[in-house]
């Protein structure tokens, strides 16, 4: 058996240079690679493309990294609980691609598959489609979308064991499947790493062929948004 374990986040993202192109799971703060995110600002990496579904809050995840101007552009589905990331957009400092959800989910999953491109409806006839190679399929029109092409694909999974086998929690289980083997290197961080066999194979949402280095990170927050409670009666 491969082991994929390495010794800790800062030889996990060994090989990470200005100006590449990472994806990284989550969705708003829930199951967000934060142990890479951190070592990513402690790196100073600059002219970065990140692919994620929004850029955390202003001052926890992707947020850390627009805080540092060190992201150049960024292709999410949406952004709307980040200041920071508003106040670049609008002077023109931060390059944004704004895609619809499920389109993104899909241009990882095909990269993933190995697919260059595939045909989806979503968004024809608006902004999104401009540019963009349009075909009729049973009287509908659908777009040409690329699959996304990355050099790092960071993910986060509740449990994993040496050999790469990835299991998520709740909804942590977002774009994380989907990015796995999505990038030239897929780095995963996981709460608790476990030794191969310990995990139930019938219970592994990511197969470790999916999976080139994976660590087990420390100090996790786990933050919420939006915290709502139900007022007392």
């Amino acid at each position: 058996m491969i082991s994929k374990k390495v010794n800790g986040v800062q030889e996990a993202l060994s090989g990470v240079e200005d100006g590449m192109t990472f994806m990284l799971g989550g969705f708003g703060l829930c199951g967000i690679p934060e142990s890479a995110i951190a070592e990513l600002v402690r790196l100073g990496i600059k002219n970065i493309t990140c692919i994620s579904n929004n850029a955390g809050v202003d001052d926890f995840g992707l947020g850390l990294l627009l805080q540092k101007h060190q992201i150049k552009k960024m292709i999410s589905s949406y952004v709307g609980e980040n200041d920071e990331f508003e106040r670049q957009m609008l002077s023109g400092e931060l390059e944004v691609e704004l895609t619809p959800q499920g389109t993104l989910a899909e241009k990882c999953r095909a990269a993933q598959a190995g697919f260059p491109a595939f045909y989806t409806p979503a968004g024809y006839g608006t902004e999104v489609a401009e540019g963009k190679e349009s075909r009729e399929f049973n009287g509908k029109m659908y777009i040409l979308e690329k699959a996304f092409e990355a050099d790092f694909s960071f993910v986060k999974a509740w449990k994993g064991d040496a050999a790469g086998n990835l299991i998520f929690k709740g909804t942590a289980r977002n774009f994380n499947p989907c990015m796995c083997g999505a990038a030239t290197i897929t780095v995963a961080e996981v709460e608790e790493l476990v030794p191969v066999g310990v995990l139930d194979p019938n219970q592994v949402h990511v197969p470790g062929i999916f999976v080139q280095r994976i660590f087990q990170g420390i100090d996790y927050e786990k933050r919420i948004e939006q915290r709502t409670v139900r007022e007392k009666i």
